[in-house]
């Protein structure tokens, strides 16, 4: 079956998961996640593409970001994934591929779950039991966006901009936010619209991506549908 073409909107945000083949580490030193961050923050400005947040976990890493073009993912993807390949095949004497087939991604209703899919992103290691908050963790944006980190690779989305008219003000207010876990119900739903490529959003939203877009963004209704009752 022909792979469906994946949903793009201009100035509309998406969830990214790439995932190591076989679920196995992509990265294993210091050194290699600096590497990486280094080629997506060159493949972003090359391409075209904004990141607002992002984690790199031992076998997958999860991104937030804003194409400005329908191939601006794609293409950056693309270039970071040849140059990280090589880097780590050379690095670690090994051959073959490195990533599990193609990336997910799902279109965000921004008002609803922009600054949610931020935090379910940098909880990740906290979920994982790796750290006990995200700001023990150096490889996720928690420390720019909650914190001031410094790095060119974060750019603040405009919702995030709305949290205070301030620097500080809007990393304090978004500190605030990780004061609550992220619900079971949006882990669920982000996962899921994610991992099998629908949108992200209330049935308004999901309506608008299917207009613009002339697919369906959402899964259809479960079972066979109702017979008509006779005359």
């Amino acid at each position: 079956m022909a792979r469906l073409p994946r949903f793009y909107l201009p100035g509309q945000a998406l969830h990214v998961i790439q995932r190591g083949n076989n679920r196995e580490p992509i990265f294993a030193a210091a050194a290699d996640y600096r590497f990486y961050l280094r080629c997506l923050q060159e493949a972003a400005e090359t391409h075209s593409l904004t990141v607002h947040a992002y984690v790199l976990m031992t076998n997958h890493v999860h991104l937030l970001v804003t194409p400005e073009t329908q191939v601006s993912l794609s293409k950056t993807l693309q270039s970071l994934g040849r140059r990280y390949v090589q880097y780590f095949n050379f690095t670690y004497q090994r051959t073959g591929t490195l990533w599990e087939g193609r990336y997910k991604s799902t279109l965000i209703d921004s008002e609803r779950y922009l600054l949610t899919c931020m935090r379910y992103i940098e909880m990740n290691p906290v979920r994982a039991d790796m750290v006990a908050h995200p700001s023990d963790y150096p490889w996720s944006s928690y420390r720019a966006n909650a914190q001031g980190g410094a790095g060119g690779l974060i750019a603040r989305h405009e919702l995030y901009q709305r949290l205070g008219r301030t620097d500080e003000e809007r990393q304090s207010a978004y500190r605030q936010l990780f004061r609550a876990q992220v619900s079971k119900a949006d882990v669920h739903a982000i996962r899921d619209a994610t991992n099998k490529g629908w949108a992200l959003g209330d049935s308004r939203f999901c309506a608008k991506v299917e207009a613009l877009t002339e697919r369906r963004a959402t899964p259809l209704p479960r079972g066979r549908p109702k017979r008509a009752a006779a005359n």
